[in-house]
């Protein structure tokens, strides 16, 4: 079965969907079987791997409102792994399943269907904390947090932490942060060194030995629609993604 994995933060602008997409495409580097599913209506994810979010025959809206079932939505991407797209139709969906029964639960039900084809589904969660985010805490086994290393991010993070736990209670006792990510790293910088060092007395064995570096190519990538490894691969975003990878399938095998 999956390693299923939401790569979330409420806080804006840490680089949640480029980690979502650059991780997904450096697991399928690593030979891999892997699906990134896009849970924000922005569909970041969806055009980062090549797909136009507004050619989408079915969408993750559609798996979500009943009207597609999931293996139909999948798509084969040209970057080596599948994905479950979405576009701006997604932001109707809340309203749309509000009153269904067990309506927090539709993504995981979805996912049986279709977990034990992949090694790994990653799903990129919107920044806000809706009901369709809800769907997908739900759905996971565990989070990965990434979060620049300044000030304000340590307060998104407190935010996030007390979402999990609300989730874990309720509706997903298995639901647990399984890493916290640095990125937009700057060693240089004595903030980032100094919130870096109070991330490692915090979160422990939980924060990843790798760090993601600012990095112009990294950067450039999405408007190529394409992960920063199909890029460039040779820079050093893509080979910070490739370790991150490495990590993550290492401890999964512990």
């Amino acid at each position: 079965m999956a390693h299923i994995i939401a790569v979330a933060n409420q806080k804006g602008g840490v680089g949640k969907t480029t980690t979502a997409v650059n991780l997904a495409a450096s697991l399928a580097h690593l030979e891999q079987r892997v699906l990134l599913i896009d849970m924000d209506p922005q569909g970041n994810a969806t055009m980062g791997s090549g797909v136009q979010k507004n050619d989408l025959l079915y969408s993750v809206t559609d798996v979500l409102l009943g009207e597609a079932p999931i293996e139909t939505a999948l798509m084969q991407t040209e970057v080596g792994y599948s994905v479950l797209g979405a576009n701006r139709d997604l932001a109707g969906v809340e309203l749309a399943i509000a009153e269904q029964e067990k309506r927090e639960f539709i993504l995981k039900n979805a996912l049986q269907a279709v977990s034990h084809q992949f090694d790994y589904i990653i799903v990129d969660c919107a920044p806000s904390l809706s009901l369709i985010t809800v769907n997908a805490m739900t759905a996971v086994d565990g989070v990965i947090i990434p979060m620049q290393c300044e000030y304000y991010a340590l307060e998104g993070l407190a935010d996030l932490t007390q979402t999990i736990d609300r989730i874990q209670e309720g509706l997903n006792p298995n639901l647990s942060i399984i890493g916290v990510l640095r990125t937009m790293y700057d060693g240089r910088n004595a903030l980032t060194r100094d919130v870096s060092a109070e991330l490692q007395e915090y979160f422990g064995s939980k924060l990843y030995n790798t760090f993601i570096p600012r990095n112009v190519r990294l950067a450039e990538a999405p408007a190529h629609g394409v992960p920063v490894l199909y890029f460039e691969k040779r820079s050093k975003g893509a080979k910070a993604y490739i370790e991150l990878a490495q990590e993550i399938i290492q401890k999964n095998k512990g």
